[in-house]
């Protein structure tokens, strides 16, 4: 809904035609005064109507959004984001395109990013693949398009993209180790299970594990990083196979998708006394699992700020030539146990 000059008034503590005169330049009026309503306005998103009407003449604003693992259970709160700051932006004159991939694949994504610039999008938010081919192109962008890149989630080197929106998942990744080495008193085997290891996400994630164990529990040990798929039953197999051929195993960290079976392996086996278990992103799923007594750590990435603040970011560069702020817009490393949900 627009932001009408009453509201600014009413926020302001003045009358309404002193907010008049201070955005249109006309009477007198404290100089003081009239920089304080400016900045008013323009935290309020306020759009003067000569702007309006220039804006309305004007062609339609696109920003792109690039997304990978569509299916994947942490997407849910992700694509919520997306969808909010569509619904907000459109009032904004600015069309967001969405084009979702399935997998954490190169040339998947990058058909994506050439669709969306024949489409004419103004700003991407991309979840990029760590690849030389999504970085070249993302720099093509930035260089010879002067189409301002954003990334989420995931992040790139390499890349002179305008600002990173998502966890620290290194640091994450360190939470993760010191919540297990209070679990286990710092002692025994830890499985690590990751999705693709071709995903930076995912990759920094287990280093940011790793560098914490060996650094402030040494006698924890890593019994083996392997990949799932991000498959529910890739996971159960992977678990089955370790307990049932691995001794000494009291941690799982489970670092992406697929955390469902964790739990249908533990029914299949019987087991008395299962390890401990740590696991990512608050879904339904996953709450369950918590609550079920199956996980005993969930750490959230605040996937909607995530979906929701890049295309905002790049709005406000592309309508209002303000730069990002900061070039990381870390999110809050949330943990969750079934007594905090």
């Amino acid at each position: 809904m627009a932001v009408t000059i009453q509201q600014i008034a009413d926020k302001a503590g003045v009358s309404r035609g002193t907010v008049d005169r201070a955005l249109h330049n006309r009477g007198r009026i404290n100089p003081q005064v009239a920089e304080r309503i400016w900045e008013l306005a323009d935290e309020m998103g306020y759009v003067p109507k000569e702007r309006k009407k220039r804006e309305s003449s004007k062609k339609k604003i696109k920003i792109g959004v690039v997304t990978q693992l569509a299916r994947a259970s942490f997407m849910l709160e992700i694509n919520r984001g997306i969808r909010r700051a569509a619904l907000e932006l459109a009032d904004r004159g600015v069309q967001l395109i969405l084009k979702e991939g399935i997998y954490v694949d190169e040339e998947e994504q990058l058909s994506a990013v050439r669709e969306l610039t024949e489409e004419g999008i103004q700003g991407l938010a991309i979840m990029p693949v760590d690849c030389e081919g999504v970085r070249t192109e993302l720099n093509r962008l930035t260089d010879e398009e002067h189409i301002p890149v954003v990334t989420f989630n995931s992040d790139i080197v390499g890349t002179r993209r305008r600002c990173f929106v998502g966890m620290d998942n290194r640091q994450s990744g360190r939470t993760a180790a010191g919540l297990m080495g209070l679990l286990t008193g710092g002692k025994g085997k830890v499985l690590i299970i990751t999705g693709y290891f071709s995903n930076d996400v995912d990759n920094q994630r287990v280093d940011g594990f790793v560098e914490e164990a060996k650094k402030s529990y040494p006698d924890l040990e890593i019994a083996g990083v392997q990949g799932s798929f991000d498959d529910t039953d890739e996971v159960e197999r992977i678990v089955e196979n370790a307990l049932t051929g691995i001794s000494g195993i009291r941690g799982i960290l489970v670092v992406s998708g697929g955390q469902a079976g964790v739990g249908r392996a533990f029914e299949k086996l019987r087991i008395q006394e299962r390890p401990y278990v740590i696991i990512y992103d608050q879904t339904p799923k996953n709450e369950r699992a918590l609550k079920n007594n199956v996980v005993d750590f969930l750490i959230d990435q605040n996937g909607y700020v995530q979906g929701y603040r890049p295309p905002l970011i790049l709005a406000d560069l592309l309508l209002k030539e303000r730069e990002p702020e900061k070039e990381f817009w870390f999110t809050d490393i949330n943990i969750k146990t079934k007594y905090n949900l």
